[in-house]
């Protein structure tokens, strides 16, 4: 068999390989003025029931409500009560309290590792209000909101982080990684976006039991990268699932930039409609944009239109986790820089500009939100944290998983506590 020719060897110009390649390094000044996210009020609010194909724009543009005037502007303002933004606030309020406390536990090795959601509460905190607490959430490992806007105990919270002896799910996830079937909170993993293929499946059986109940899966816009995303889209498309695949867009994928996803292209939101699934972009700094487009898509699933894709367009004003340092990838400016703002003074101006809010009131917020945090840590660290041996039995370890423990397991148990017994004198080496 004759070789392939090779370029010299014949007319035709030589391949290039394209790698996508951030605007903005450590050391750039970061310029975001190449983005055009339009103007608040500027999309057009169509009925809930209407075709994919007839609202592709959507996907392209930037549905906002709160403008630079801290206003509201447009048909998807979503005409919430003070009380209701209020109460809104307060949520993005505690969330980053809980943050910053968590984070310096981590620093202080209290526990092996935490994640922010620094700038990007607006996407959880506000969908999951737009949503009914019976609805069934398939979180990533940055919707902390969503388990604070649903009265989720701190403590159990803070319990699971230092995965302690009253930690819920018994030191067997991560730390973050909750769960709560009580809160309609499914549990979260670490593997990137297998919670949308679930978040999918769980609609369907929810519309082929006849329920009430809707789902909604939540992934960052690298993980939309991966063959489960695709898979999820397919379903659903197939299958009209009562289904909101949100995917937060917060433009860094750990070190990598939303180019290697795809983002140079076309925007997140777009991706819905090469499967024929309705797409939002929305910008996921404005609390209120977030809220109406979930309520959009929400309205659509029940009426059986079938599922919405939402792309939030916001920023990741942190580092990844806190085993991330972002000066060493991206520009140090790039989160003033960002056009958006930030969600929580958006949302607060707002309230202070229609006479329901005050720079006084907002800082007795978050010094309560702080002082409620921090009394918490302390009553959690009683239980334990990271290191010192304060943890669940470690027969508990074989549990759970069987209604009735196989004989093979149970004698696997039995030598593997008796073994532990006999190198420390007890089942808990520490007490």
């Amino acid at each position: 068999m004759a070789e392939p020719a090779k370029p010299a060897d014949t007319n035709r110009p030589a391949l290039a390989l394209h790698v996508p390649e951030p605007k903005y390094r450590p050391g750039d000044r970061a310029d975001f003025s190449h983005l055009d996210i339009g103007q608040p009020g500027d999309q057009p609010r169509p009925d809930e029931g209407v075709h994919p194909s007839q609202i592709s724009g959507l996907a392209y543009g930037l549905i906002r409500v709160l403008g630079d005037d801290n206003q509201v502007h447009g048909p998807w303002n979503p005409r919430l009560s003070p009380d209701t933004l209020r109460a809104m606030l307060g949520h993005m309020a505690m969330v980053r309290a809980f943050d910053e406390r968590m984070f310096r536990g981590q620093r202080q090795g209290k526990t092996s590792f935490y994640m922010k959601c620094t700038g990007e509460e607006a996407t959880s905190i506000a969908p999951a209000m737009a949503l009914a607490s019976d609805d069934m959430v398939f979180p990533s490992y940055r919707q902390q909101g969503i388990l604070i806007a649903r009265g989720y105990p701190l403590l159990d919270m803070i319990n699971q982080i230092y995965s302690n002896r009253a930690d819920k799910l018994k030191g067997r996830q991560l730390p973050i990684m909750y769960s709560s079937r009580a809160h309609s909170f499914f549990s979260i993993s670490g593997n990137l976006a297998t919670q949308c293929p679930q978040a999918v499946g769980w609609a369907m059986a929810s519309a082929a039991k006849g329920d009430s109940r809707i789902a909604a899966c939540w992934v960052g816009e690298g993980s939309t990268a991966e063959g489960d995303f695709h898979s999820a889209c397919t379903f659903a498309a197939v299958y009209n699932a009562p289904v909101i695949l949100n995917v937060v867009n917060n433009q860094w994928a750990i070190s990598s930039f939303s180019g290697f996803a795809g983002g140079e292209r076309t925007t997140f939101a777009a991706r819905g409609l090469g499967h024929g699934i309705a797409a939002l972009r929305v910008d996921g700094n404005d609390a209120l944009a977030c809220y109406a487009a979930a309520e959009w898509a929400a309205n659509r699933a029940r009426g059986n239109h079938g599922p919405t894709l939402i792309e939030y367009f916001t920023y990741r004003a942190e580092g990844h986790s806190t085993s991330d340092d972002p000066s060493g990838y991206r520009s140090a400016q790039e989160r003033e820089e960002w056009p958006l703002g930030d969600p929580v003074t958006r949302l607060k101006k707002h309230l202070i500009a229609i006479g329901e809010w005050d720079e006084e009131r907002h800082a007795a917020m978050d010094l309560e939100c702080a002082e409620l945090v921090k009394a918490t840590t302390k009553e959690a660290e009683k239980n334990g944290i990271l290191g010192h041996g304060l943890h669940h039995p470690f027969h508990t370890m074989f549990e759970d998983v069987y209604e009735e423990l196989p004989w093979h397991l149970e004698e696997q148990a039995e030598q593997a506590i008796r073994e532990r017994i006999t190198k420390f004198g007890t089942e808990r080496p520490f007490g």
